[in-house]
């Protein structure tokens, strides 16, 4: 893929851009975004993102059932309709469906290449799965997967070797586009600025439809029924523009870009395995409709250790939802609880863990019965299948005649279903390889940045505040009026971004939205750590809520595991606001 060199006697032309699309944010994105993205305009590489934490556990299972699986099977089977479509545009495809699998993925994909004809050099980055040394660095009891995240390098030397599809297991996802664009561009570890606003640009990219419009904050501005996915205009210096294809629904503005940015990062330095990108310092600028610019990143060397996410096995776990109606909610709620504890205590069989969540969705004097209802919902948890499922399920079925008036459940007590635990842990960048398999079968080791500079070394100082607005008159109002929001989950941790779109909305946002006044807008993180990051480019402040999602998103510990909706309620919260913002 390299970009031809000029000759000895010619001037040095800079490598045309190179045009990135993404065709999936998730396992079980929209599946014709494959077919979408290779037909809607010209492409020169598509990129597809199929693994998150859940992704992972869900891959381990399977595994387990069937050691041939472990990958993204969709991925395969959108290659089977388009595959030929991608060759015959020279559209080279660079994708992480092979999850815990990607050798099996590989293989898979040359035999269905045989099948159609179709001549496809297919490469492949290995390394990061390190479950069989897993012992090394964690205890092993219940380890499903310990995967590594890579950087873009075993990429970028698949696709110079003249690979047409690359395979890989787990990078980081920003890993997807920074590893053609090295590859394109000639970059080296060296070009710490240049990688760094690949990153971003891969950043925005790799969630799909979040950046054209999907889960915005401002939805209603747009047509957003059916968004479009988003691909980046890659230079050599690593600016970007980030746009769609023509025709295709949803938007790209600077709100929908910034949404993205803010999206699971934390501070202003975005850590990853070939460089740090500072967020602080990247500049968007709207050119056109659905064109937003992004440059002036920096770079800085990356940490000298990378991240491995571990997923294990927890237990068991199940729930039963009880639907409480018209008077007495509370005194109903109390009433179950106290008689379904008190059976399983009797029987010997109380889960090891048991939580009650009344949600007040009822309405006094409604006009219908579910408007008048209440819902009252029980998780248990055990190592035990058998305390979560037949003795739970038992008791609160046995309570059907016996219990508050109006008694009824949402559902039938299930079996219980297994649940899984996420944590991350850092290891020494050295003791992990890295391999790029080429086309013709050859591996050849990537490695690791020779240059890094340690995170506790390196705070980055927080910017000054801007001058505060002059006092006025206020309105109490909710703060999604003036604010944008975007939340999700990094394992137990929750990631929460709040940007304005005016100078003089942040220089309101900046003071108004501290530590303590999210804690009281939001009271289930009061007795949590919540750490507040400034990012004046972007008019946005990002806070960090440790713990507030327990053990990840496979322990499902929350009513909203993943956070996705934790802006969005900050954003209903109401709060004096000036009248000049409003």
């Amino acid at each position: 893929m390299p970009h031809p060199g000029p000759d000895s006697t010619a001037p040095a032309t800079p490598p045309p851009p190179l045009r990135v699309g993404n065709a999936s944010g998730f396992y079980g994105d929209r599946f014709s975004a494959v077919r979408e993205m290779l037909t809607g305009g010209p492409l020169d590489v598509l990129t597809g993102d199929y693994l998150a934490e859940l992704t992972m556990l869900i891959l381990a299972r399977d595994r387990l059932k069937d050691p041939k699986l472990g990958y993204a099977k969709v991925f395969l089977r959108q290659l089977e309709e388009c595959l030929g479509l991608a060759v015959d545009r020279g559209v080279r495809i660079v994708v992480n469906a092979g999850g815990l699998n990607p050798a099996q993925l590989a293989e898979n994909i040359a035999e269905l290449a045989a099948r159609q004809g179709i001549a496809l050099r297919v490469g492949q980055v290995a390394g990061d799965d390190l479950l069989s040394r897993a012992g090394e660095f964690t205890t092993p009891a219940g380890l499903l997967a310990a995967n590594a995240y890579l950087g873009a390098f075993g990429i970028a030397e698949c696709l110079r070797e003249g690979a047409d599809l690359v395979v890989t297991g787990r990078v980081t996802d920003a890993a997807l586009v920074a590893g053609p664009a090295a590859a394109h561009f000639g970059w080296g570890p060296a070009d710490l600025d240049a990688l760094a606003g690949a990153v971003v640009a891969g950043h925005v990219l790799e969630c799909g439809a979040q950046a054209t419009g999907g889960n915005y904050a401002f939805f209603t501005e747009h047509d957003v029924t059916r968004p479009g996915f988003p691909l980046a205009e890659l230079h050599a210096d690593g600016s970007s523009v980030i746009t769609k294809h023509p025709g295709t629904g949803g938007a790209v503005t600077l709100g929908t870009v910034t949404a993205q940015l803010l999206y699971e990062t934390a501070g202003a330095r975005y850590l990853g395995p070939d460089v740090t990108a500072r967020l602080d310092t990247v500049r968007l600028e709207q050119q056109g409709p659905d064109r937003v610019r992004i440059s002036a990143v920096r770079g800085e060397a990356p940490p000298p250790t990378l991240k491995v996410g571990l997923n294990r096995l927890g237990g068991w776990r199940n729930e039963v939802v009880f639907v409480l109606t018209g008077l007495d909610i509370e005194a109903k709620a109390a009433l179950v609880r106290a008689q379904l504890e008190q059976a399983l205590d009797e029987a010997g069989s109380r889960p090891a863990e048991l939580r009650w969540t009344l949600a007040r969705t009822d309405r006094p004097d409604a006009a219908t019965e579910q408007q008048a209802s209440a819902l009252l919902q029980l998780t248990v948890r055990d190592r035990d299948q058998a305390r979560v499922g037949r003795a739970v399920g038992a008791a609160a079925v046995e309570l059907g005649l016996a219990g508050y008036p109006g008694f009824h459940l949402t559902a039938p007590p299930g079996p219980g279903a297994p649940y899984g635990v996420f944590e991350a842990v850092h290891l020494d960048a050295t003791l992990v390889e890295h391999w790029a398999v080429l086309p013709d079968g050859t591996r050849r080791a990537i490695p690791p940045a020779v240059v890094t500079a340690p995170v506790p070394a390196r705070p980055a100082g927080e910017p000054d505040l801007p001058d505060p607005l002059p006092a006025g008159p206020t309105r109490r109002v909710p703060l999604g009026l003036v604010a944008g929001a975007r939340s999700g989950d990094k394992g137990g941790d929750a990631n929460l971004g709040v940007w304005v779109r005016t100078e003089q909305a942040w220089r309101w946002l900046a003071h108004e939205l501290t530590v303590h006044r999210l804690k009281e807008l939001l009271p289930e993180t009061a007795e949590l750590t919540v750490t507040r990051h400034l990012l004046p480019n972007l008019r946005a402040v990002n806070f960090v809520v440790t713990g507030l999602l327990g053990r990840g998103v496979g322990a499902q510990e929350r009513f909203d595991p993943q956070a996705k909706a934790l802006g969005e309620w900050l954003r209903s919260r109401t709060l004096d606001i000036p009248e000049v913002l409003l």
